[in-house]
């Protein structure tokens, strides 16, 4: 008989209460109690919703983030907030984001906040986890009781629990060393605390541990291969049951080595790794369990179950009980519930499938597997009948649109002169001072403009009536912005629900869901919209609000969009045409929108990228073919207007080091990245790579509450001049400012303009 199990389930609600508490808390509105109590609602849910499964996760839940939990499990608390007393939660918030609960910060003596923990991208998805750190000198010390804590919850309400953790060789993989010291030569002291943990939870009954260590499918090299061997030599002493779990990509190289760890099991992505699963089976000892992630845990098309089928069956002839079935990946990355959307289109509707469903089509699989496709005929009809009305929708197929990718010519890509042409012209007409300041486009989404978009969508405010509360917002925004000082403004993007679906909301090929949030970080939820077709531009999305906000000043107006590439990696994205061509659609439709902006006398035009590092692959080897297509996306979007127009565009919290002859290659004439809470960091490539254009690093961590000094930012700004010339540096926060509070933003880009003035001062 087969086995089901599932790596990890969305945690934050099918209507996001997670996020509500959060943020609850965090203002002082609710308490500690209040909190913890939800967090056991979800729990009990999500794992109801788990029941028909042979073994369930536990330990996956986390009130901001799984890899900030490991942390905590291990004692690795960064040194500025070792000496709180308090709630440890209230440390853990401190850590996440800088300072926990307003009603807390008196009595824990924290009111100015703690630097938050550094943010990056976990693997090539969208979410965000909090970097471990390390120096030379770091200790741990288990602190078991979050995983206790659920594990006696779930045993309580009858759950055949698998507890996860993230494996030691992983966790070291992804932290950073904050002195230089090498991470590896911390294995040592950290194995004795992953031993006791498997010690604990022995102790406990528990009889299989899922330990993640997704760094397997990247290029690892021998040191790195062989602490995997030290690290599960030394764990394989315990009475657990370790099913070591991969996910995100291929084992290829490393398929060896992780089939011959001294674990119980292994799990790999069949979605990512099919081709390998044969090979591999090969090279796995006859005892050890196999772990097939057959349902797509990253995106929301449902699953072919007939040809998964077709692939399985011999599979599990051949493996008898040792083949186990599950998502790919936790379902971290999709919606909830399906079942929550009343408003999507009938058709498009029955092509997808949400967490509560993929786990149906688990069951369904293994129904079939373990007594035959005739006692699931009707699942599988169903299922490919939806599968061929999806195939054959003239809805997704536009003849237009891929002639239109067919006749894109080299020459598109490509600005009428070079950088050091398009300079001059546009320090000609813009007239700005040195270290020009901006933001990067939005600022706060106030309650006024969300009660707004939510009663004109629910039909009780009309059109006019609703445009008159955006241009009032984007009035109010730019007069706080002359009045900062600001150099280059924004609009404020007010009638932006989010920088991708207000875009795809607009674009024939897009289809958009009423419930499908997901975790980006801590309590940030997005919802990606579903690009299920061929895209095209019907009428322009955003010169009519730009047109207004440049009415209401004589300084120049940036034009804010978002670029091809971030549109498509934050997208659920169609698995019938590969990436590249969605993108170059994606890529045509926006550049004419710059064309337009252009048209309506817009002079500098920002086109986020946030996400190109996102979409890299984790292997080097394949690097050059994603790099190709999306730079050529980006330069078809941006390459079309004339010198004296700037272009600018915008990344966050990725590691850009080794990508920046790609980034240089793209053109943009100034870009804006994150580098706040890397202390500049980020900027160590311009150490080894002499960038051409102008940049601007950001220094206002926008994630955190906590309100920079002139001080600090000036000192960030002098060290981005000792590798960047003055002469081509911008001053702006790292990213947009919606998620934070005008009397957070206006003190915090006050100190930043006057860092600007004192930088004009002392390096002019």
């Amino acid at each position: 008989m087969v086995t089901t199990h599932n790596l990890g389930f969305p945690r934050i609600g099918a209507r996001r209460e997670l996020k509500l508490g959060l943020e609850s808390y965090w203002k002082g509105q609710s308490t500690l109690a209040d909190l913890t109590t939800l967090g056991a609602a979800l729990r009990r849910q999500h794992w109801a919703d788990q029941a028909a499964l042979d073994l369930a996760p536990v330990g996956d839940f986390s009130f901001y983030d799984q890899v900030l939990d490991m942390s905590f499990t291990l004692g690795n608390l960064p040194e500025r907030v070792q000496g709180f007393q308090g709630e440890a939660l209230d440390n853990y918030f401190r850590v996440a984001r800088g300072r926990s609960a307003q009603t807390a910060e008196a009595h824990a003596g924290c009111c100015g906040g703690v630097a938050a923990g550094e943010m990056t991208k976990w693997f090539d998805t969208n979410y965000h986890y909090i970097v471990p750190e390390f120096t030379s000198a770091t200790e741990f010390k288990l602190d078991a009781s979050r995983l206790l804590e659920q594990l006696a919850e779930a045993r309580s309400q009858g759950v055949k629990a698998k507890p996860v953790i993230i494996g030691p060789v992983t966790y070291l993989a992804i932290g950073k060393s904050k002195d230089g010291s090498d991470r590896l030569a911390l294995l040592e002291r950290l194995l004795p605390v992953y031993a006791q943990l498997l010690d604990t939870l022995a102790a406990q009954g528990v009889e299989w541990l899922q330990i993640d260590e997704p760094i397997l499918v990247t290029e690892l090299d021998a040191d790195w291969q062989h602490a995997f061997n030290t690290a599960y030599h030394h764990l394989k002493v315990s009475k657990l049951k370790l099913l070591l779990a991969t996910y995100f990509g291929q084992l290829q190289e490393n398929a060896y080595l992780a089939a011959h760890l001294p674990v119980a099991g292994l799990h790999v992505d069949a979605i990512n790794d099919r081709e390998g699963v044969r090979p591999l089976l090969n090279l796995l000892p006859a005892h050890k369990v196999l772990s097939l992630g057959v349902v797509n845990g990253r995106n929301i098309w449902k699953t072919d179950l007939n040809a998964t089928l077709d692939w399985l069956e011999p599979l599990a002839r051949q493996l008898g009980q040792r083949l186990w079935i599950a998502p790919s990946c936790s379902l971290l990355h999709v919606p909830v519930d399906l079942a929550s959307e009343q408003k999507l289109d009938a058709d498009i509707l029955s092509w997808l499938a949400f967490a509560r469903q993929k786990l149906a089509e688990l069951q369904v699989l293994a129904q079939a597997l373990n007594g035959g496709r005739d006692s699931v005929r009707e699942a599988l009809a169903a299922n490919q009948a939806a599968l061929a009305a999806r195939r054959a929708s003239p809805r997704v197929n536009n003849p237009a649109v891929k002639l239109a990718v067919a006749r894109i010519t080299e020459d598109l890509g490509r600005r009428e002169s070079p950088y050091g042409q398009r300079a001059p012209k546009q320090a000609a007409l813009l007239q700005l001072p040195r270290f020009p300041t901006t933001t990067i486009g939005s600022f706060p989404q106030t309650a006024e403009i969300r009660q707004a978009r939510s009663e004109f969508k629910a039909g009780r405010l009309d059109l006019p009536a609703y445009q008159a509360v955006m241009r009032a917002e984007i009035e109010r925004a730019v007069r706080e912005q002359e009045a900062l000082g600001l150099d280059v403004l924004v609009h404020g993007e007010a009638e932006r629900n989010d920088m991708v679906e207000y875009f795809g909301e607009q674009l024939e090929g897009y289809a958009f869901s009423q419930f499908g949030w997901v975790q980006s970080y801590g309590s940030r939820c997005v919802k990606p919209p579903i690009l299920f077709g061929d895209i095209s531009r019907p009428h322009t999305m955003t010169v009519e609000w730009t047109r207004y906000a440049q009415s209401l000043t004589d300084k120049p107006m940036k034009g804010m969009l978002t670029g091809p590439v971030t549109i498509l990696n934050w997208s659920f994205v169609r698995d019938d045409q590969p990436r590249s061509a969605s993108c170059l659609q994606l890529a045509l439709a926006i550049r004419q929108e710059v064309l337009d902006l252009e048209q309506a006398g817009v002079r500098v035009i920002q086109i986020d990228e946030a996400a190109l590092r996102e979409g890299l692959p984790l292997r080097r080897a394949q690097w050059q073919s994603y790099l190709s297509w999306a730079v050529q996306s980006f330069r078809i979007t941006a390459n079309g207007v004339r010198d004296e127009t700037q272009i600018h565009t915008h990344m966050c919290y990725s590691e850009f080091n080794d990508i920046m002859a790609s980034i240089a290659d793209m053109d943009a004439d100034v870009i804006t990245i994150e580098t706040s809470r890397s202390d500049m960091e980020l900027l160590d490539a311009f150490d080894h790579f002499s960038y051409p254009n102008e940049i601007g690093p950001g220094v206002y961590d926008i994630h955190s509450p906590n309100i920079p000094t002139e001080q600090h930012m000036v000192a960030l700004m002098k060290k981005a001049a000792e590798r960047v010339p003055a002469e081509r540096l911008w001053v702006n926060p790292d990213c947009g400012l919606k998620t934070r509070q005008w009397p957070e933003v206006i003190p915090a880009l006050t100190h930043m303009v006057a860092a600007a003035k004192t930088l004009r001062a002392e390096l002019a």
